[in-house]
């Protein structure tokens, strides 16, 4: 089968960092399920392990953690699936990416491909959206209010991928007053079209610009990417025990102003069920299905802004160099072998 793989970790600008090569055809067992790929999408997560994980027994590494597809076999204990049926799915961390022609993944943290989409749209959804859920729902808990706080969150760098379906689900299935940071005049007109009731600047300082909005302390924070240089920010944003979150790989945090305020400090990683294996790993699969029942009843739409074909190595690697540059807006996608 074709795949798109490298063996040894660092920059783009090589001719090795990816390379389209052919691997045998996986075959499934156990809760496996073999998907046979129709797209996929590029996240953060890809270029980052490109850029500093090595395989270490000389084989390929193969990347991509969002895909899109048709169900080909199963394994002997997976029963939610059969031959057929079009499904999306995340992936796990620690188990080869999606990034090829055919995908084995474990039935429990995938789901029914919504019905109303093309699988290009439907391909840029699965990682995000279950980042977004889960830290909104299961970390922040933003259906739970914070006493004497405005019943808000605040989304840093809200024209992401993340930010672009966390400022929808948060609008779809609560009250919440959606404020989401973008800096440029083509990503502020995005977040609003997404639906966020108000836009502030990144580049700027964030505590003024939310205090002139008049609505009072957010409950809520979530941070996507730079948050070692809003850190300060968010403190003097933020009110008194409020939940703050956040996704990115800062190298350092230093999170004791926060104590004064007896903020709550939270880090997701969409991962971490596939990786431990944990007694609810499920849930993502229920997760992903709600998400398609959004779609299909139109409460939420893709985030796909971009579409390339066909998946190869040419143009996966524009895909990791957009995301490297910092100026993507939606998601990138990525469309048959």
């Amino acid at each position: 089968m074709k795949a798109i793989g490298y063996k040894q970790a660092g920059a783009l600008n090589r001719t090795e960092a990816l390379v389209d090569i052919e691997l045998d055809k996986p075959t499934p067992t156990g809760h496996d399920i073999l998907v046979k790929v129709s797209a996929i999408s590029v996240n953060p997560v890809d270029y980052k392990i490109r850029k500093n994980v090595s395989p270490t027994d000389g084989a390929w590494k193969v990347l991509g953690w969002d895909a899109v597809g048709n169900v080909e076999a199963v394994g002997d204990n997976a029963s939610a699936f059969k031959a057929g049926d079009e499904v999306f799915y995340a992936g796990s961390l620690i188990r080869q990416g999606a990034n090829s022609e055919y995908h084995l993944v474990d039935e429990r943290i995938v789901g029914r491909k919504p019905k109303s989409i093309s699988d290009t749209e439907a391909a840029a959804l699965p990682l995000t959206a279950i980042t977004a859920w889960e830290m909104m729902f299961d970390r922040l808990d933003i259906r739970k209010p914070v006493p004497g706080a405005a019943n808000a969150i605040v989304i840093i760098g809200g024209a992401g991928g993340v930010g672009s379906i966390a400022i929808q689900l948060a609008r779809a299935l609560t009250d919440v007053t959606v404020i989401a940071t973008a800096s440029r005049p083509e990503t502020q007109a995005w977040v609003k079209e997404l639906g966020a009731h108000h836009v502030v600047d990144h580049t700027k300082p964030l505590a003024k610009q939310i205090e002139a909005l008049g609505i009072g302390a957010p409950a809520f924070v979530f941070s996507t990417n730079e948050t070692h240089t809003q850190i300060a920010e968010i403190v003097e944003l933020i009110a008194p025990q409020g939940r703050f979150g956040l996704i990115d790989d800062p190298a350092a945090l230093d999170v004791v102003s926060f104590k004064r305020k007896s903020v709550s400090i939270h880090w997701e990683l969409m991962f971490t069920r596939s990786i431990f294996g944990t007694a609810d790993i499920a849930e993502q699969g229920k997760l992903l299905n709600e998400v398609a029942a959004l779609i299909d009843s139109g409460k939420i739409k893709t985030t796909v802004t971009e579409v390339i074909r066909p998946i190869n190595a040419e143009n996966l690697t524009k895909a990791h160099a957009t995301l490297e540059s910092g100026k993507a807006k939606g998601k990138i996608v990525l469309e048959g072998f």
